[in-house]
């Protein structure tokens, strides 16, 4: 039987029949603002305070305190508590850009990555991840070593991907063959703000509704709602403008 891990996100956990698979790495893509990092910070803080399950939190573009502030301003009250006492473990840029090549920092996680108190890691994010090296192949090398090091050690992974168009285009990425699901956040311009979008393309493993599901940002974090949109990622009609 399949094990899964709830994300304890309102609306998510029902789109995807119980959660993401345990053990598995899934990319978060979408363009900037799209909410990436606030579903990833809801992931491992409801990991801790839902679950009783500790997450590993990396982050390229962040400080500590930013993050903090940020899970804050969200309601999650508990971050710096969880933080304190070692339930959530950051690494934030000024630990992970310290060093000149990923060899290293990886070196300075292995510790953290094979011990069995972590269930729950976030990447955030694979382009800054990318800054690291220099052509397609080392790229390859290492996001395939990296995937592999958080699947041996049972961790169960969300990395940020961004989406540079407000849809989703049609390519598909090195990133995309080596994670195990692929979860779009999708915002649209309207004349009075922005329309929210959530879309699970792909759960290996797992039996997923692929409609496009509208979302809000509030406190509290992301919520999904559970009547699909009325756009077809296929094609069908055009999508909302």
């Amino acid at each position: 039987m399949i094990q899964l891990t709830k994300t304890g996100i309102d609306g998510l956990d029902d789109i995807l029949n119980g959660g993401i698979v345990t053990n598995s790495t899934t990319l978060v893509s979408g363009n900037p603002g799209a909410g990436k990092s606030i579903l990833c910070l809801q992931y491992i803080y409801n990991g801790v305070d839902e679950f009783g399950e500790s997450g590993i939190y990396l982050t390229f573009e962040e400080n500590a305190s930013d993050l903090r502030e940020a899970a804050e301003s969200l309601g999650f009250d508990k971050w710096p508590e969880y933080v304190d006492n070692g339930d959530i473990k950051v690494y934030d840029k000024q630990v992970l850009l310290r060093e000149n090549d990923f060899s290293s920092s990886l070196d300075l996680l292995l510790d953290d990555l094979e011990d069995d108190q972590y269930d729950r890691l976030v990447l955030d994010s694979l382009a800054m991840f990318e800054l690291f090296f220099d052509n397609e192949m080392e790229k390859r090398t290492y996001l395939l070593k990296f995937t592999d090091i958080l699947r041996e050690n049972g961790l169960t992974s969300l990395i940020t991907n961004e989406q540079g168009a407000t849809f989703p285009d049609t390519d598909i990425g090195l990133a995309n063959y080596l994670t195990d699901g692929n979860i779009y956040l999708i915002q649209t311009p309207t004349e009075s703000g922005v329309n929210r979008y959530v879309w699970v393309a792909k759960m290996r493993k797992q039996n997923i509704e692929t409609d496009i599901f509208p979302m809000e940002i509030d406190w509290g974090g992301i919520q999904i709602h559970p009547n699909a949109s009325a756009f077809s990622m296929m094609g069908e009609q055009d999508p909302p403008i």
